[in-house]
């Protein structure tokens, strides 16, 4: 983790949710060896490639893949060498191209946005291999709202709030302040959906409009 985010946190690892969230996941992972998404070194990758000071876009995801070798500590991204890529992604890729014509990334990877200040953080930051969700109320949902609530100190900066989990999650954002993007979650599910508080994730110009926003306040775009 990022020195900074070490700084920021500090007072959660000591907190009772928290030893009883690690507790629950080292038991998991301890009866289900290898089963436990992503690998303990990636759990907390999204807040190592870079420090609250940092962050440009914020990413909201729900929890890892549960697919064996895809969940790598990055919301919405698989390692490298994953193939095919998770439908999800898929069509992440499809708006981007049809949003600033960028074709379709062969890999899945999104470290290079992580990089540049892209938080692409998920609720929940781990998951037992095949079912869903299997690691949520178990704390890490207190554990990343901290994680908000630290950036929520800044303005200026992007939320692209995916599905409904992402647009609960961000309540404590001032809009004011900063850029607030509600759509549908870019799943099969959820592409073509809209609602009366967010649009559909097709057509919805996440990545244009972030940095149409960033630039606007002084801030470099992200190369997506």
């Amino acid at each position: 983790m990022h020195t900074s985010w070490q700084k920021a946190l500090a007072n959660e690892w000591d907190k009772p949710y928290f030893k009883a969230l690690t507790d629950f996941v080292d038991g998991e992972r301890a009866e289900s060896p290898g089963a436990v998404f992503p690998p303990e070194r990636q759990v907390f990758r999204a807040l190592e490639l870079a420090g609250p000071e940092a962050v440009r876009v914020v990413v909201l995801g729900q929890d890892p893949y549960p697919t064996r070798g895809h969940a790598h500590g990055l919301s919405f991204s698989v390692g490298a060498d994953v193939r095919p890529l998770p439908r999800s992604l898929n069509n992440i890729f499809k708006e981007l191209h049809q949003d600033l014509d960028i074709a379709p990334a062969v890999s899945g990877d999104l470290s290079r946005w992580a990089e540049q200040g892209v938080l692409l953080l998920n609720a929940v930051l781990t998951v037992r291999e095949g079912i869903p969700n299997s690691h949520a109320r178990r704390g890490w949902e207190k554990f990343t709202d901290q994680v908000i609530a630290t950036l929520a100190e800044q303005e200026h900066v992007v939320y692209l709030l995916w599905g409904r989990n992402a647009h609960q999650k961000a309540q404590q954002v001032d809009e004011t302040r900063n850029l607030v993007i509600r759509s549908s979650h870019p799943s099969p599910l959820g592409y073509t959906k809209s609602g009366k508080d967010f649009e559909s994730f097709q057509g919805s110009r996440p990545f244009s409009r972030s940095n149409s926003y960033l630039q606007s306040h002084g801030k470099a775009p992200i190369q997506w």
